[in-house]
């Protein structure tokens, strides 16, 4: 376990800087390129823990991958080219990589175990799992497949008409990935409107892809030809900066080339809806991704609620914007978000209680958490409990703190953010 001392107490934050590659369009950059017949290239691409462990797995089954920084090429003969893996697929913290891998795996005539680490053999996994089963796959694991190590032996699938019980990204693009391989079309219908860089992406791979509202349909057999793939800034790791301009004073930030697809840009919302100094800049289209640079201001915030249909768009960013809450004035009640539970870490109990150490006035909720502004807050000895995010926010939160703060397992941040530090401290007038 390592632990890092944190800046505390900066008078301002100024400058600019360009986050690391979107993760979720790494890993599917990665995985599209490795059933696509022909040589991909990525540009952009993030070089996290979690999109090298989906790089080793698909070089595990055949696929020649080299990968330089930010740059990636992928060599494929196509998802028949895939060859049974001698090793088992570690996918480490990754939960896109598992889920995701499991729906290409479920039509692929061999057998694979995935693995991962301790984290990940507590997620569940049984919502990708059941359905794929139901398509035809043979799946095991412990409790019947609800957790890692996971058998899949793929083979002969039929396509389904799925209604998700939850609005995730994972569970939708693990069923269209195993609908491609399958017999007739595979649909997902959801509760509201997860992240669909999936979707997006299989059009710039040459799939057609059908969209009704919540609903999104694939037809099986047809075939990936190999692209080129810019992958834009993270929206989830720019959160990070985006609040911190917001809280730090006389703080003037600008971030570059960040994506700003719809399904993904819930922070922005909440930002303005709070009353955040923010604005769009030179807005663009790239791969069917829309990107746009950002400019942030301190700001005077006020609480709001934050709920329904906005959560799924911004889930990820719910330990940044409790902070960013901490420092409005009046209560922000976050709900609807009980997904937070089976992510990295309980990100419900995990905010709440390294907050509260930090002087925050916070409370859980079943389905989320109340936060009272605007409050000051100490220095503490934090954790990450090894959840990346949860890690970033805290080392945001210190900027504020009146005394130094230590963070415990601050390893977790390279999971998606490799150079985090090195951004912060580019921007930090002392």
């Amino acid at each position: 376990m390592s632990s890092k001392r944190l800046l505390f107490n900066i008078s301002k934050l100024t400058g600019t800087i360009t986050v690391p590659g979107d993760k979720s369009i790494s890993h599917r950059a990665v995985m599209l390129g490795s059933i696509a017949k022909g040589k991909t290239t990525i540009k952009g691409f993030l070089p996290g823990e979690d999109c090298l462990s989906t790089i080793s797995c698909f070089q595990k089954m055949g696929v020649k991958i080299t990968q330089q920084e930010d740059y990636v090429e992928v060599e494929s003969n196509g998802i028949n080219g895939l060859v049974e893996p001698k090793e088992l697929l570690d996918v480490g913290n990754s939960g896109t990589t598992t889920r995701l891998l499991l729906g290409i795996l479920a039509t692929c005539p061999f057998h694979s175990i995935l693995i991962g680490d301790e984290s990940i053999g507590k997620r569940p996994m049984s919502r990708v799992t059941k359905p794929l089963a139901t398509m035809g796959a043979k799946i095991d694991g412990r409790e019947n497949g609800q957790y890692t190590p996971i058998s899949i032996r793929g083979g002969q699938t039929k396509g389904i008409d799925y209604i998700s019980p939850v609005a995730s990204a994972q569970v939708k693009s693990s069923i269209l990935l195993a609908g491609l391989g399958s017999e007739g079309i595979t649909s997902v219908t959801e509760p509201a409107l997860s992240r669909d860089h999936t979707e997006r992406m299989l059009e710039a791979f040459g799939v057609k892809v059908k969209r009704e509202g919540l609903k999104v349909s694939i037809e099986g057999g047809q075939a990936l030809t190999a692209t080129h793939i810019e992958v834009p800034g993270d929206i989830s790791s720019a959160a990070f900066f985006l609040v911190a301009g917001a809280i730090v004073p006389n703080s003037s930030i600008y971030l570059k080339n960040v994506g700003m697809n719809s399904s993904r840009r819930g922070i922005i919302d909440v930002l303005t809806d709070m009353g955040a100094n923010l604005t769009v800049q030179n807005e663009r289209i790239v791969n069917g991704e829309p990107i746009a640079d950002l400019a942030i201001t301190t700001s005077n915030l006020k609480g709001i609620e934050i709920g329904g249909e906005i959560i799924p768009t911004l889930i990820d960013e719910i330990p940044i914007i409790a902070l960013l809450a901490t420092q409005a004035e009046g209560i922000t009640t976050i709900k609807d978000a009980a997904e937070l539970k089976v992510k990295e870490t309980n990100r419900i109990d995990t905010v709440v209680s390294q907050l509260e150490k930090m002087g925050a006035s916070i409370k859980p909720t079943e389905d989320g958490m109340i936060i009272e502004g605007k409050t000051a807050l100490h220095g503490a000895t934090v954790d990450s409990f090894g959840d990346h995010r949860i890690g970033m926010m805290l080392a945001i939160a210190a900027l504020l703190s009146s005394s130094e703060s230590n963070l415990l397992n601050a390893e977790a941040i390279s999971v998606s953010y490799p150079n985090f530090f090195e951004h912060l401290n580019e921007l930090v007038q002392i």
